[in-house]
């Protein structure tokens, strides 16, 4: 069955983001608009919502999800022992296309995988994703694609490629370059992955730039 197709601009309508929140607390699978590329989002505390997104996706459980928050405030009720560099990274690029994996705290029970010592957090900067974490808290996403596939810009493409989604919120085109993926588990982070942000950017700012 193909995906209901809800319109989401700027700002996000509230009944958009009411139904997007109900069908994720539901344990459906949505589509999002991100600043990135479209987002397939589940509410990984909710029991299978995240073995579905893997199944959809075709995403192997050794790859783990990320998840989407509001802001440094929600980040940090999920990680522990931040070190200060990667608090100056949320400071200088949050909200926007940078993730970073930090230790995990033992309490977050979300299902994001099958590693749960660390945690990939980013703060989107697109309304609806920030409408639906503030909403509902944050939410594990991965790119609108099968696994290893190019991922869909456009609405449209999601809700009729990919079954499984219940909903899609459709904002336009979403042809960002990815997110750059950074390492703060330690003192001195690891690009994971090259991506919208500069490495040396990134460098900059942990060394007071």
């Amino acid at each position: 069955m193909t995906a209901v197709l809800l319109a989401a601009g700027d700002p996000p309508p509230e009944a958009a983001i009411a139904a997007a929140a109900e069908a994720l607390g539901g344990g459906d699978i949505v589509g999002i608009p991100t600043d990135t590329v479209y987002g397939l989002a589940a509410d990984p505390w909710h029991s299978g919502a995240a073995d579905r997104l893997f199944l959809v996706k075709g995403r192997p459980r050794s790859v783990e999800l990320p998840l989407l928050v509001s802001g440094e405030e929600q980040a940090l009720t999920l990680a522990t022992a931040v070190p200060e560099c990667a608090l100056r990274l949320m400071a200088r690029f949050w909200p926007g296309a940078l993730t970073i994996v930090l230790p995990r705290r033992q309490e977050v029970d979300a299902d994001l995988g099958e590693e749960d010592e660390t945690i990939g957090l980013r703060c989107p900067n697109h309304p609806v994703p920030l409408a639906l974490c503030r909403a509902m808290g944050p939410i594990a996403t991965t790119s609108a694609n099968r696994h290893g596939s190019r991922p869909m810009t456009t609405a449209q493409d999601l809700a009729a490629s990919l079954p499984g989604v219940a909903l899609v919120l459709d904002a336009g085109v979403c042809d960002g370059a990815p997110s750059t993926v950074v390492d703060s588990t330690g003192e001195v982070p690891k690009l994971l992955r090259a991506g919208s942000i500069a490495w040396e950017q990134i460098v900059a700012v942990v060394n007071g730039g």
